[in-house]
């Protein structure tokens, strides 16, 4: 069967307010231990697939679990085990034949040389568990607390699960933003089964998670294709976003939240007409990316640049991030204005309708216009003033997005020709506009230490010679780049 269940990851000092809260009425109260296996290779880990051997309460039940269509949705069996005592039944994938998992079990195992059970990992948990009303829904709280065991490392486990019994997936989004907003909680899509195999691999947090292809039919109605690019968009954001809230500061995951939270935004201005969504969460969306953007250009100019500007003959400078203060990331992410936007938009993306619309005639129309005005503007970039190459630069971020969100309708052949085109550019806007935050970095260090001029003077000297090189990238994409939509 396919869960619609929300995890929120809970900070260490609200956990005894929840467990209050979870506790305030007549709860169920038990100790789960679970093994997680797997083959000696993880062949299940590799194709996103997760078997469990748990104990509730004595009684042993086997599960199978792995990725859904949405980033909150999964696919789960149980089967309950005639089996007693601590020790625990052998596993068998064959218990789940039969089932939408049957096929990527069998899959998985052909992946493996070597066929044997291992266990990868153990959890041990204590679950306070209560059915509440909500909506027209029937929601299941579940907050776990314990640890995930691998061999001597451990880590531990604090989280907030509503699942979906019966109703309206709104109803589930609607109740997990009033507990958001009550104890600073944060969405997670990291399941105990993916902390276990990071844990096992010693591992801190997993790989930034990059946006993935955008499906559907070519003949789908307008609010599916909304759904889908929704349901990519914020499986981009949340995986990023939750591994940052945890505490990883990689720059990657920077990086692709902002990309992520770029993609949301055109989501809501470009594909508006085709299914009317409520855009009130742009300004968290907003202040998130600017935040972040700051983190990401302090990282650019300490890391990147300061080794270039050395090797160009300039005094060593070593930039202190206190010359550069910029916000936390966790506690950007953690903010609860950015994770009711992101809740809000869930709820959005799981509530459309399949809607009537043409999407591809309004698909040619947005993609016809921004591809106008970016070729259009481009022919005499080095030649417009800052806040005019910035907006060419962003109208060409929007028409990549807008072309990956809508190729389906198209075909892929020319959408992948036309993307290909792009990124030339794109990198070379993106090399100026980087050049553009790092002079105005370096002049407000100078203020204060001398050796930045240099820096000013050497960033001042490659303005103009980047601004013809993007005016060269962007003529010639007017002049060669095809147009996949016409």
């Amino acid at each position: 069967m396919t869960e619609f269940e929300l995890k929120l990851e809970i900070p260490a000092d609200r956990l005894a307010a929840v467990e209050a809260a979870v506790a305030a009425e007549p709860a169920t109260r038990m100790r789960l231990r679970a093994l997680y296996v797997d083959t000696p290779d993880r062949a299940l880990a590799r194709h996103g697939i997760a078997l469990r051997l748990r104990q509730e309460d004595g009684a042993w039940v086997q599960t199978a679990k792995a990725r859904g269509r949405g980033p909150v949705e999964r696919l789960e069996h149980n089967v309950p085990l005639d089996a007693k005592g601590d020790d625990a039944p052998a596993p068998d994938t064959a218990r789940h034949d039969g089932t939408p998992l049957e096929r990527q079990l069998r899959v998985a195992l052909a992946d493996t040389s070597d066929p044997r059970w291992a266990i990868v990992f153990e959890t041990d948990v204590e679950r306070v568990l209560r059915e509440v009303p909500h909506g027209d829904s029937v929601l299941e709280l579940a907050l776990d607390q314990g640890s995930i065991h691998a061999g001597d490392r451990k880590v531990m486990v604090r989280e907030l699960e509503i699942e979906l019994k019966s109703g309206d997936p709104a109803d589930a989004v609607s109740l997990a933003r009033s507990w958001v907003a009550r104890h600073g909680l944060w969405l997670s899509t990291s399941s105990k089964a993916e902390r276990g195999q990071l844990l096992a691999d010693g591992q801190l947090s997993a790989a930034a998670v990059h946006n993935d292809a955008i499906d559907f039919p070519r003949k789908a109605r307008s609010g599916e294709v909304v759904q889908a690019v929704l349901a990519s968009c914020l499986g981009h954001a949340v995986a990023n976003a939750g591994a940052i809230a945890a505490g990883s500061n990689e720059q990657e995951h920077v990086h692709q939240l902002r990309v992520a939270i770029r993609r949301l935004r055109t989501a809501l201005r470009d594909l508006q007409p085709l299914a009317p969504m409520d855009a009130g969460c742009e300004p968290a969306l907003v202040e998130t990316f600017r935040a972040l953007g700051e983190h990401r250009d302090q990282f650019h100019v300490t890391r990147s640049l300061e080794p270039r500007i050395e090797a160009a003959g300039g005094p060593v400078l070593a930039v202190s991030p206190a010359a550069m203060p910029v916000p936390d990331p966790g506690e950007v992410v953690r903010a609860p204005a950015f994770q009711d936007a992101l809740l809000e938009l869930l709820g959005q993306q799981v509530a459309l309708a399949e809607g009537d619309r043409s999407p591809r005639k309004h698909a040619r129309r947005r993609l016809r216009r921004l591809w106008r005005q970016v070729v259009r503007d481009g022919a005499d970039f080095s030649a417009l003033d800052p806040v005019l190459q910035h907006r060419v630069r962003k109208r060409l971020k929007r028409l990549r997005y807008l072309a990956e969100f809508t190729q389906p309708l198209f075909g892929k052949h020319g959408t992948h020709a036309f993307l290909d085109a792009l990124k030339p550019v794109q990198d070379a806007l993106g090399d100026y506009n980087d050049g553009q935050m790092a002079l105005q970095a370096y002049g407000r260090i100078a203020q204060d230490e001398p050796k930045a001029l240099f820096g000013v003077g050497w960033l001042t000297a490659q303005r103009e010679p980047q601004a013809r090189e993007c005016e060269k990238a962007l003529r010639r994409l007017g002049r060669r780049a095809e147009p996949f939509w016409d």
